[in-house]
């Protein structure tokens, strides 16, 4: 799996707007400037979210952007696939894959099936609603100094 800056913003995106899923509306420069993005840059993760149905934006003066399903509804793994494609490590582990003469005896495949059921595993069970918990339990960390 190999997650590009799109895909890393993107995923920062979502995190935003999740931490922030029951308030108003935030700006496409509010979130550039919150996940340290370019704008230009950001704003074409912004519509592939958009097209992915991911999150939903409101034109004007009062105008931003918004998840389009609450945070407990989208994992880590939706993103990464939508954004950056298959997390699968190699292409011949996917099914009615048959472009190598070597696949029935191949050593390293089910290693790479190890691979990408170990991913898949962490992936696609971390929703963006257990991200906002381990950074708010994170943030209520006590600090004592003497």
């Amino acid at each position: 799996m190999k997650v590009t800056y799109k895909g890393d913003y993107a995923l920062k995106v979502v995190l935003e707007l999740s931490l922030n899923y029951n308030t108003p509306l935030i700006t496409g420069q509010d979130l550039a400037r919150r996940i340290d993005a370019p704008v230009k840059f950001l704003e074409q993760v912004l519509s592939a979210l958009k097209k992915g149905g991911f999150i939903a934006s409101k034109r004007g003066k009062v105008g931003g952007y918004m998840l389009s399903k609450p945070p407990k509804k989208i994992t880590v793994g939706e993103i990464v696939r939508y954004i950056d494609g298959p997390i699968e490590p190699i292409a011949c582990i996917n099914k009615g894959y048959d472009e190598c003469v070597h696949i029935n005896k191949c050593v390293f495949k089910q290693i790479w099936k190890d691979v990408f059921q170990a991913t898949s595993n962490i992936v696609d069970n971390i929703t963006f609603e257990d991200l906002v918990y381990q950074i708010n339990t994170q943030s209520q960390v006590l600090t004592y100094s003497i």
